[in-house]
This record gives structure tokens, sequence and C-alpha cells, in this order.
């Protein structure tokens, strides 16, 4: 297969020049120069051509925007959405041998251990009947919006590559996130915001840091942009003291006016050509960006339904909230990422499942639940994907012995998300675990299917969606993936 000509294009590298960058670094006072090449950088194409242009999809889906919901740690399936009624009366016993494991998973059970039943009660609810456990009274009252899938497989059981996994596509670094993948097929239709924003826990990054939200070998103007909790939304962006409106103007068509006079006697300095268009997207950011993430301008029932009167919810309700005025204004992906590391914040629950899930969820329920409701009543559900994940599951046992407050362990074959709005077929399910939801109970169903899936929901066809990189047509797959068309209607 010939790459077009476009992709072709799209990977010739753009001849640099130091002391012009250097010189841009440092000119345009407070526009951020450098600090904002994660969001404003149009790099490396080859003519005047800006990477996030808007573009027609590939098939026509309702959704135009999504909103992917990033669990760092681990979920606990089996105390979530994977109801497993026979653990209870396994609790405490060891597991029955299971064939054709393979890698730590196995080698776990190898090990003593003791089955773990869950601690708490589930019930089936909407017209579809799915279990939920009582840890999530809120986003269960949306069962009928949302579409499960069941018995996903990811290739590592570590937090690292597991998380890039979900994310990129690949367990190894430096591969593109899928937002990067989405903004590379689609463009964005704002001009004063970023096309792909990141929002992390304000307690902490997540596991491989900006990794998550990075562009890999795409071009660096579809890499997330992390937006701040509190204070100034984006480093270096705020205007100087001193320095106004009219002033900064003034530098930055002078600028402009040296930089396109020295453009138009060189050929294949498109690389300057970016950056000239970059400074004009956060000149227009200073004046629309603090607005889009002031939560003072939504009223108080609004403030209430995503928990932002409770400490519990406060945080992510606000990323929640914050999620929902990024859809307003065009942003294309957002990335909510609640949890830090592997560590207490996380959903990595070796032990005490109970006290920690039950932490877990008060912090998300509510703000998740107040995120569909909001997006449905203000009519912006049916052109929003909404989807939930981690970088994997949880083991039906623990190691060693039961002890006072069991936990689980990591498991790779059995994680669970779910999806919502645009074209998803609400009360749905694909996949099913076997009896102890240690894994599938039929075929796994690898991330590259779910990956594949949520490109078709945003209307984009992965075998169409490549870029040249080092002389191989890549793609968010990477081998190719199937769509789970029984989740689209």
């Amino acid at each position: 297969m010939q790459p077009s000509p476009e992709t072709i294009a799209a990977c010739s590298s753009a001849r640099g020049y130091s002391s012009r960058r250097d010189f841009l670094s440092r000119s345009c006072n407070g526009l951020g120069s450098l600090a904002l090449a994660n969001l404003v950088a149009r790099e490396a194409l080859a003519g005047p051509h800006d990477p996030l242009t808007q573009r027609p999809a590939h098939e026509k889906r309702k959704a135009k925007h999504c909103i992917f919901l990033f669990m760092q740690g681990g979920v606990s399936q089996i105390d979530s959405f994977d109801y497993k009624p026979l653990l209870n009366r396994l609790h405490g016993k060891p597991l029955n041998r299971t064939p054709n494991l393979t890698g730590e998973l196995q080698g776990r059970l190898t090990f003593p251990h003791a089955c773990v039943g869950s601690p708490f009660r589930f019930a089936r609810h909407g017209q579809s009947g799915h279990y939920f456990s009582e840890l999530y009274p809120q986003m269960s009252r949306h069962a009928d919006r949302m579409a499960f899938i069941h018995g996903i497989k990811t290739d590592n059981q570590n937090h690292g590559p597991s998380t890039l996994h979900v994310t990129t596509g690949s367990q190894f670094p430096g591969s593109p996130s899928v937002g990067s993948w989405m903004t590379y097929g689609l463009g964005t239709e704002n001009q004063n915001m970023p096309a792909y924003v990141a929002i992390q826990d304000p307690r902490g990054a997540p596991m491989n840091g900006a990794a998550v939200w990075a562009n890999g070998y795409l071009p660096a103007a579809h890499q997330g942009t992390l937006l701040r909790p509190h204070g100034t939304p984006i480093l270096n962006l705020a205007r100087p003291s001193g320095l106004t409106h009219r002033q900064q103007r003034r530098e930055l068509d002078a600028l402009d006016f040296l930089n396109r006079r020295h453009l138009a006697h060189r050929s294949n300095v498109s690389e300057l050509e970016a950056r000239i268009s970059s400074y004009e997207l956060a000149f227009r950011m200073q004046a629309r960006a603090p607005g889009v993430v002031d939560l003072t301008r939504e009223p108080e029932h609004i403030h209430r339904l995503y928990g932002l009167d409770n400490p519990a919810t406060a945080n992510f309700g606000r990323q929640c909230l914050l999620a929902r005025r990024m859809v307003e204004h065009g942003v294309r992906y957002t990335m909510l990422i609640h949890g830090v590391q592997n560590n207490a914040f996380s959903w990595d629950d070796h032990g005490d499942v109970q006290g920690r899930m039950i932490r877990h969820t008060r912090e998300v329920d509510r703000p998740v639940a107040a995120l569909l409701t909001d997006l449905a009543q203000r009519g912006l559900l049916d052109e929003t994907l909404v989807v939930w994940a981690s970088e994997m599951g949880r083991t039906p046992f623990v190691n060693g012995s039961l002890g006072g407050k069991p936990g689980r362990e990591h498991n790779s074959w059995a994680l669970v998300m779910w999806m919502a709005g645009g074209n998803v077929r609400g009360g749905v399910r694909v996949g099913r675990t076997d009896e102890f939801g240690l894994r599938a109970a039929h075929s796994q169903i690898p991330v590259r299917n779910v990956h594949a899936t949520i490109l078709s929901l945003m209307g984009l066809d992965d075998e169409e969606l490549r870029y040249l990189h080092a002389g191989r047509l890549r793609q968010l797959t990477n081998i190719g993936g199937e769509v789970l068309t029984e989740l689209i209607g």
C-alpha cells in the first residue's frame, strides 16, 4: 500500500533554524513562548498548513467531542460492574485451577491465595438490568445510557506499561495518545482553545506523567495541553503586568512582519510558519481561556449537582464540570484523570479493597453522574462520547492469607469499560467474564478493539487513520482493531 501524498508531506521534516527559535523564545513578552509548545505548536509540516484545520470524518457520526475518564490504578471490576456471587461462597478458599493463563497472573495463582468475595451489594438497574454495586448510586441511574465492555485484555500486568497501552495503544513509550490520533484525524472546530486538554488529579500526576496525553511521533500540535486545576489555567499564558492589550498587539504585529519577510526569501521553513500562528492562538487564548475555566460563572445548583460543595467530591467534580465547559467551547478531546501514580490516592487496592473502594467511588460517583446529566439536559450528550476506563482490572483473590482487610491483585485479563453518548447503544453489553471474574468467559477483547470502536464512534476509520513514521504506516491499534459494532446504534 503506497502512502498518500498528504501522508508523505505530513511526515517530511522541516529544516529548523536554532537562532530563529532562540529569537522567538525570547520575544513577545508574556506569551509563554516555548513553554506553550504543548498547546500551540504548529510544528514540522510541509507548506503553510495548519495541522489542526477541521477535517471531515470518514463516516457520519453524532459525536464531535470525546471525554475520556481515566481511573488510575486498576478499578476493581468485581466490586463495581461485574457481579460474581460465586466469590462470596468461595470467600477464603483457593481458586480452582484455571488453564491457559500466562504471565504474572498465572504466577500469582501458583502461590498461596484466597478468594475475596465482594463486600458490596449488587442490584440491577434500568431497563437493561445491568448490575451495579451499591458504590455507584448516582451513576447507576444512567444504566440505560451506558454500553459496557467486559473482559478487555491489556498486554501487561504492571501499571506503567498497561496505562500506556490503554491511553496510547502501545505499552511502550513514544506512541501518540488516543486524543492525539483524534485531533490528527478531525482537527478542531475552535480557534481560541486547545483541541486537546488533559486535567489531572490535583493531588498529582498519573503513571508515566505527560506520556499519557503526548503526541508521540505525530506533529507537536496534537499533544494534549495540561490544564491546571487552580489559578492560571496554563502556565506562562497571562500577560505580564504593565503590558496592555494594545501594546502586545503591536509587538505581535511587528514580530509577524519580520517573520514573514524572513519567510518570503526562504523555502522549506514551515516550522517558522507554524510558530507564527502559534503566537496568534496564544494571544487569543489570553482573553478566552481564563473565562472558560472560571467556574464562578456557573449557578449554585450546578455547583451542587457536581458536588463542588462537598470536600469528598469537589476535586473531581471540578474536573467534570470543566470537561463540560470544554465541550461547550469546542475542545475536541478532554482527558480527566482520577488517581495518582500507584499510591494511596490511586485505585491500586492490594489491601483493604472495601475501605479504599468506598473512598474512591465517593469521590467520582456523583461528579460522573452529574456530567452525564448535565450534558444530556443541555443537548450535548448526543454530540459527546464519554468513556470510562482504567489500565486493568483486579483479581478475585489475594495472595497470601486472607487477613482482616483483604485487597486484590493486578489483573490484565478482566478490565471493564463503559461508553455513553453519541451513537452508543445504551444498555448493551459486549463480552462476559467467567464465573470468578478472572478473565473472559469466551474470547478476550483486546484493547485495540476498544480503540477502534472509540475512533469509529467519532467517525474515524482506524484503517484509514494512519501516519508514516520511520518508514512504516502507523495507526492507533498498531496491527488493526475490530470495531465492536454491537455498541454502535
